[in-house]
This record gives structure tokens, sequence and C-alpha cells, in this order.
């Protein structure tokens, strides 16, 4: 059962990146978007996000709650030592769901909307910059266990260059999903050949702050290199993710939108591939070559076969209605339009 319960946590980190990721990018994009065009681009993102934007952090919750139930050791020494890092995540992922609700139902329209316009388009990269921050964190070998100041137990933990350059990295590519994504929900030529600039800009962010990441680990002696490249498993996801890459942006204006979709998710789904497999099933790398297990530091086994028996059976109900969702909105899009 401890695989089953392991299985749904990496699922849900990757579902969250893959359909939370491109929420956060919508966000990402109006910030990057000219004043002249950032009127017709909300009301793309309303009918794009407004109805399901509220499920996707299932997917965080579904994860959260996995390690605090089934690995408690990995989760304390998470929210303790990355406390400040979750904080501000969190804050954001408030922030920017306040934002986005009270720019659309305000009843009174005023120059409070300008203030919900910038606070959700900023949330929505300051949170994703985080949730990279904390992912990179915790495979940098920087918290330290034993540490005795402030400092290096609750700051340094995570602010560090490798961590901002992960961070970086996942907004760079959240913006990447989200045009990708977008490309398909825009009702006019001129706006998808935008969200296909948009797509080509964040895909090369991506690729400098990779190379941003890669440089950043070699300086910190994170072993990143060994961990992309050095089994057959990375060498694979990186061929397949670079042959996928180059046949979409051959496919970018053919109006193929399904097949860019499973691209865009295909290419991120090797990335995350990648850049677990080798440290498996180490999650946490320590200061001083420890680290925290998930064989290892799981918790009881009459605890865990509990977990996964109810996640199991959680996934018979929740699965099917929340595909159903995505696919009745799919189907008769519901407009939204921005109060003037």
């Amino acid at each position: 059962m401890l695989y089953v319960v392991i299985t749904f946590l990496w699922t849900s980190i990757l579902l969250y990146l893959l359909l939370g990721g491109a929420d956060y990018g919508a966000g990402i994009i109006e910030l990057f978007t000219s004043g002249k065009n950032k009127e017709v681009t909300r009301k793309t993102l309303y009918s794009a996000i407004g109805p399901i934007w509220e499920a996707n952090h299932m997917w965080l919750i579904i994860a959260i709650v996995i390690l605090f139930v089934g690995f408690p050791v990995i989760y304390s020494t998470m929210s303790v030592n990355l406390h400040i890092p979750l904080t501000i995540m969190l804050l954001g992922i408030i922030a920017r769901g306040t934002a986005f609700t009270f720019r659309h139902y305000d009843a009174v329209v005023d120059d409070m909307q300008h203030i919900y316009n910038t606070i959700f388009a900023i949330s929505s990269f300051v949170t994703p910059f985080f949730l990279g921050i904390i992912a990179g964190s915790a495979v940098s070998g920087h918290i330290d266990p034993n540490a005795d100041t402030f400092l290096s137990a609750y700051i340094f933990s995570w602010l560090h260059w490798f961590a901002v350059a992960v961070g970086l990295f996942t907004v760079s590519i959240c913006g990447f999903l989200a045009s990708v994504y977008l490309i398909g929900e825009a009702d006019d030529d001129q706006s998808r050949l935008r969200f296909a600039h948009k797509a080509q800009f964040f895909n090369i962010a991506a690729v400098i702050c990779g190379i941003l990441v890669f440089i950043a680990a070699y300086l910190e002696n994170v072993p990143l290199m060994e961990w992309v490249f050095g089994n057959w498993v990375g060498r694979i996801a990186i061929i397949s993710a670079t042959l996928s890459l180059i046949w979409m942006w051959y496919l970018l204006y053919q109006g193929k939108i399904k097949l860019l979709r499973v691209l865009a998710g295909f290419q991120v789904t090797m990335i995350l591939l990648t850049t677990t497999y080798r440290h498996f099933p180490n999650i946490v790398i320590l200061k001083g070559g420890g680290y925290l297990s998930l064989m290892e530091h799981a918790g009881q086994e009459k605890t865990m076969q509990s977990l996964g028996l109810a996640l199991l059976i959680g996934s018979v109900f929740i699965l099917p209605a929340l595909f159903y969702l995505i696919y009745s909105f799919q189907k008769n899009p519901l407009k939204y339009n921005e109060p003037h």
C-alpha cells in the first residue's frame, strides 16, 4: 500500500503543476500583456479558468494530506524549515483567489478593479515562484536539521540561487502551459496568434531559466547533472521532451489544439520524471548528506494501509466527477464578461 500512496503523491504534484500551474500561468500572461490587449485577454482567461479554477487546488490539498498523514517527519521538517516560503505561497493563493472573485463579482465598478487586477496578476507570479523555491529547497541540501540560528534554520534553507532559479523556471513553465492551453480558448485568429507568440516567449524563458538552474546547481554542489543525465530514464525523458518540443513548435501555428496541449503536458511530465527519478525515494536532501525518504520515513503500516485505501476509494468517486466537470465546460464553455 506504500507504493499506492507514493503514486498518488507524485501524481497529485504532477496534476497540480499541469492544471494549477496553467491557472497561475493565466495570471502571468496577464502580467506580461500590453495594456491594449489586457481586456480581451482577461475575457479569454475568465472563460478558460472561471468554471474550474477552484477544483485545481484539490491536487495540492491531496499532496499535503498525504504528507501530513503518511509521512509526518517529512511534513514537519518542510513545514518548519520552509515555513516562510510556504506562508508566502499560501498567502498568494488566497490573494489570487480573492482578487479573481472580487474583480468579477464586485457590484461597484471603480478604482478597486485596478487593485484587483494588480493583485491577481502579481500573486499569480509570486505563488508559483515560491512553489518552485520550496521544491528546489527540498532537494538542494540546504535544509540543516542541526541549525542553531534563525538565519541558518529559516532563511538560508531556502534563500539561495538554486531555489530562486527553480522558482523562475516554475514561473516560466506555468506561463508556457497557460499559453498553449489558451490558444484553443481564443475566439479569433488574432488572439490565437498572440497566445502562440506567448507560448514561444515562455518556452524560450523556460530554456533560459533551465540553464540558470543547472548553473546554480553546479555552483552550489547540487548533483542535478547526475540526476538528469546519469541514468537511462533521465536520458530517454530528456530526448523525448526535446523531440516533442520541436514537434510542438512546428504545430504551434497549425491549429492542432488538442495535440499541442498533450505535447505541452508531456514535456512537463518528462521534466518532473527526470528530476525525481534518480534520487527517489529521497524526497528531501538535508545538509551534510542526510535525507528524508518516502520509504524509510513513512508512517505506521496500518496508517499507510488506511491512507492508501482511502485514496483508492476517494478516487473512484472524485475523479469521474472532476473529469465530467472539465468535459462539461469544454463542451458548453461559460463566458465571463468583465465589468466595465
